[in-house]
């Protein structure tokens, strides 16, 4: 059976911290922040878990896992 490519899209925007733990970078970070509240603002500069529905679909595109 041949090795199965790694999706680079992927692997770019997440990272494995363990088993069950898959982080990604919040979105809406590139323009138009000034007129966010700071508890926004703070809250897009931290990384977001991935819900447990989309675990499945990242796992299967990242054959290491």
């Amino acid at each position: 059976m041949p090795k199965l490519k790694t999706k680079n899209l992927i692997k770019k925007r997440v990272k494995i911290t363990g088993k069950k733990k898959i982080l990604i970078r919040a979105g809406g970070q590139n323009h138009f922040n000034a007129r966010e509240s700071s508890k926004v603002t703070k809250n897009k500069r931290r990384d977001k878990k991935i819900s447990s529905a989309n675990v499945k679909a990242v796992k299967k595109l990242l054959p290491y896992l």
